[in-house]
């Protein structure tokens, strides 16, 4: 007997279709395991990417840049995290007295509602003044941007200690709410954490903010 599989055309058309779909599906995975990781899944968000995205709209305000030269000495007017307003160190203790007076008053008065006045930043040297300004012109490009954030040693009220900068919203909040009482007044629109002192507001009421340092007189060379 022979053993010629006789011709069947039908069954030939559905080999070559078999043969045809294994080679399909061979070239499929042999690309795919060719790809680089990044063509097959999805990419990664940047870390930088969500740093700026959870930090909402204060990126560059001063506390952010408050480390961006490396440690600042406490001589320099560095602080510690969780240093408060009756803390004995340069950036307390260099503020201006009526100032620091005005605010260890009302940090007391806000503790009964279990509220610290945390001090981001107080009195600066000069030359942590001019780092911080070096720093902002990187950050944001330009010496007219960086002016929004950062004054120039020279026109400092931070250099020549009459401002300070209050950690925590809860602060801020309540200083918003009670500051005038002691004082204590916001002084521009972008910066609800920096306060300066006010003698008159304890009476009248603090004065309208500017829409930041720029629209300050003080602020003019």
């Amino acid at each position: 007997m022979s053993s010629h599989t006789p011709h069947n055309p039908a069954s030939r058309r559905l080999h070559a279709a078999a043969v045809a779909s294994a080679a399909v599906v061979f070239a499929v995975v042999v690309t795919a395991c060719t790809w680089p990781a990044s063509a097959r899944e999805p990419a990664a968000t940047a870390p930088s990417a969500i740093a700026a995205d959870t930090a909402g709209s204060v990126p560059g305000a001063l506390p952010a840049l408050e480390g961006s030269s490396g440690a600042v000495l406490a001589e320099d007017g560095g602080v510690a995290d969780g240093t408060t307003v009756f803390d004995d160190v340069p950036a307390v203790s260099r503020l201006q007295p009526q100032l620091l007076e005005a605010l260890r008053r009302a940090a007391a008065d806000a503790s009964a509602s279990g509220i610290a006045f945390v001090v981001n930043s107080g009195w600066r040297s000069r030359d942590h003044q001019d780092r911080l300004l070096r720093d902002a012109i990187a950050e944001y490009g330009s010496a007219e941007e960086a002016a929004r954030w950062v004054a120039t040693p020279d026109t400092s009220p931070h250099v020549s200690g009459s401002a300070i900068d209050i950690g925590g919203t809860d602060a801020t909040d309540w200083l918003a709410a009670r500051g005038a009482r002691f004082g204590l007044c916001q002084i521009y629109a972008n910066e609800p954490w920096h306060y300066e002192l006010r003698p008159e507001a304890v009476g009248s009421g603090c004065p309208a903010v500017y829409p930041d340092p720029t629209y300050d007189p003080r602020m003019k060379p």
